[in-house]
């Protein structure tokens, strides 16, 4: 059976400044491997067997590095995007998607069993599947909260708040391509509320291992750090 993931590897990077001045971001390395590299060798381990990388910037040097995707045992291949199409829209120009695939983010780290969350969408017959984990975030302020006469009524200092948020991990149905224009900027965010006006709703798959992104500066350096309890390279 082939399984199919496509990898968003397009994006600039901004965020990761200076470590993207001179490197696409999923070659910025943790440890000494690139976190695109990373993801593609746990790819592997869980049974898939073609992955396309969509690329924009530095597109080259990505391109460059992992060539056909011998050197891991896996088909690599490369859609370009000629401009910015956010999360889903790179999807419209890739034209032999199966009928169920998985799609994810070029610049994660976890220990998700893919092989796990590509067999609970599909027992589940779901349309689309979020990979979600419970995030907590600490307000670095003294919190005010307030009446309608402006006074103060509670103190909260420096609360934690609790969030489920996506991994940038996700499995689709091809259906889903209905709903998003070609070649055109379309994200994540623009799809779900499509899905959602139809009542098509996503499934929401939670995980409670270890996840970071290291599109975010602090989540990189904490990478680093846990890159040794990361235990499905």
């Amino acid at each position: 059976m082939s399984k199919r993931a496509i990898i968003l590897a397009g994006g600039k990077g901004t965020r990761l400044k200076p470590y993207t001045i001179s490197l696409p971001k999923p070659l910025v390395p943790i440890g000494d491997v690139p976190i695109l590299e990373i993801i593609i060798r746990q790819l592997k381990k869980a049974g898939f067997n073609h992955v396309t990388l969509t690329v924009n910037h530095m597109a080259e040097i990505i391109q460059a590095y992992f060539g056909d995707g011998s050197k891991w045992g896996i088909k690599i291949d490369y859609s370009l995007e000629l401009k910015p199409l956010s999360t889903m829209g790179p999807l419209t120009l890739i034209p032999d998607l199966p009928e169920e695939f998985l799609v994810m983010n070029g610049d994660i780290l976890t220990d998700l069993k893919f092989e796990e969350f590509y067999d609970a969408h599909i027992s589940n017959k779901s349309n689309f599947t979020i990979a979600s984990f419970l995030r907590r975030d600490k307000v670095e302020y003294g919190v005010l909260i307030r009446n309608e006469n402006a006074e103060l009524i509670q103190f909260q200092e420096k609360p934690e708040n609790d969030y489920l948020v996506s991994m940038g991990i996700y499995m689709m149905n091809r259906n889903n391509l209905e709903y998003i224009p070609h070649d055109t900027f379309f994200g994540f965010d623009h799809l779900m509320n499509a899905l959602i006006e139809k009542k098509h709703y996503p499934k929401i798959y939670e995980f409670n291992g270890n996840w970071l992104d290291i599109g975010r500066p602090d989540d990189y350096e904490r990478a680093i750090e846990k890159l040794s309890k990361i235990n499905n390279l």
